[in-house]
């Protein structure tokens, strides 16, 4: 009888190189640029995502939120508080008194010359300003993109001296065994945010989005992802895309737009240190009565171990850990859109993400 059972191997982790990973559907950054007519000499640079920008009706209770999130207060006022991480940037999170409003996320850009040249656009919502009041000061302009989500850009601000690095544990596996006579401990409490790592929207007219920034900026695709529509063809309905910084790694996605009935930012993510500090956060936020969205679980795309809550105003925010590099090598991965892809384990995918 049991001859006659297929059995199904067990589950295996591997390390494999981008461009077998991403599988057979893809095509070289190159002819990706070539094929859509993407002038690099004519777009604002980007250096790196740095912070995010909301606007909160009740700043205790956001304050007290992103503290059990994780981060802690850099600088405060009556009317905004900066958040910081550990790492070098000044503030992670810019959250100011008014009614619930996403106010876009921050980049930091190569010269004050791409301040210029983005305040020169028929998308600024102003001149350049000086952020004199922010940690690390600079100066930032404000675009608006076709759907009217916030661009900020940043240049001039200067960096803090990052926190003390977190313990690098050694790991005993079953046939290797480092860790001799050295029990792990480990102290309850919030997961202590790195950086910003990543934010995301739902956009209406999605390839009008994807030309504007890719055009615009040195943002470029890591992955694409497809429906098939009734004649067969596919149609891309979602990007995850970096800041492209030639052979120098960055995360394996800065930006990530996926098509919808309605506009909306989806999320922002946060870099942590690594599982167990996750997977403590996420105890400590669940004691405190936070609500999770979903999670813990590993993505697919990225392979990021993820937990995602609802804050105090109702904007949804990530923990993430363990993510892939990219660089310009990297090939551009085109796969199908759909629940079963987001996550290789973890909680079924809940309506609310979707939406």
């Amino acid at each position: 009888m049991d001859d006659q059972v297929t059995k199904t191997p067990a589950n295996t982790g591997q390390i494999v190189p981008d461009f077998e990973a991403i599988g057979p559907d893809q095509e070289s950054l190159a002819s990706w640029r070539t094929k859509n007519n993407i002038n690099t000499s004519t777009q604002i640079r980007l250096v790196k995502l740095i912070h995010m920008r909301y606007q909160h009706p009740e700043l205790s209770k956001i304050s007290t939120f992103l503290h059990d999130f994780g981060m802690q207060i850099a600088k405060s006022t009556d009317s905004a508080i900066w958040f910081s991480g550990y790492g070098s940037d000044p503030y992670v999170y810019y959250a100011k008194k008014g009614p619930k409003q996403f106010l876009g996320g921050a980049f930091e850009v190569e010269s004050y010359a791409d301040l210029k040249k983005a305040a020169a656009m028929s998308e600024a919502t102003g001149p350049i300003v000086q952020l004199e009041d922010a940690p690390g000061g600079g100066s930032m302009v404000t675009l608006l993109d076709p759907e009217g989500f916030p661009v900020n850009l940043v240049h001039g601000q200067t960096p803090v001296k990052p926190g003390s690095q977190m313990n690098k544990l050694v790991m005993n596996y079953e046939m290797e065994k480092p860790r001799v006579r050295e029990f792990l401990r480990f102290q309850e409490g919030p997961a202590a945010v790195h950086k910003l790592g990543h934010f995301g929207y739902c956009v209406q007219n999605f390839e009008e989005q994807v030309k504007w920034y890719t055009t615009n900026f040195n943002l470029v695709p890591s992955d694409f992802q497809h429906i098939i529509l009734a004649d067969n063809t596919k149609k891309n309905v979602a990007l995850f895309a970096h800041v492209d910084r030639g052979q120098d790694c960055v995360d394996h996605h800065t930006l990530f737009m996926s098509m919808n009935p309605t506009s909306h930012v989806h999320h922002c993510s946060f870099e942590v240190h690594d599982f167990d500090t996750q997977h403590l956060g996420h105890q400590w936020l669940t004691k405190k009565g936070y609500e999770s969205v979903w999670g813990v679980g590993r993505h697919v795309l990225g392979s990021q171990i993820f937990d995602y809550w609802w804050d105090t105003t109702g904007n949804m925010v990530e923990h993430y850990a363990d993510g892939d590099l990219v660089n310009e090598d990297t090939p551009v991965g085109y796969g199908l859109a759909g629940p079963e892809g987001l996550a290789v384990w973890g909680p079924e995918v809940p309506k609310a993400f979707l939406a």
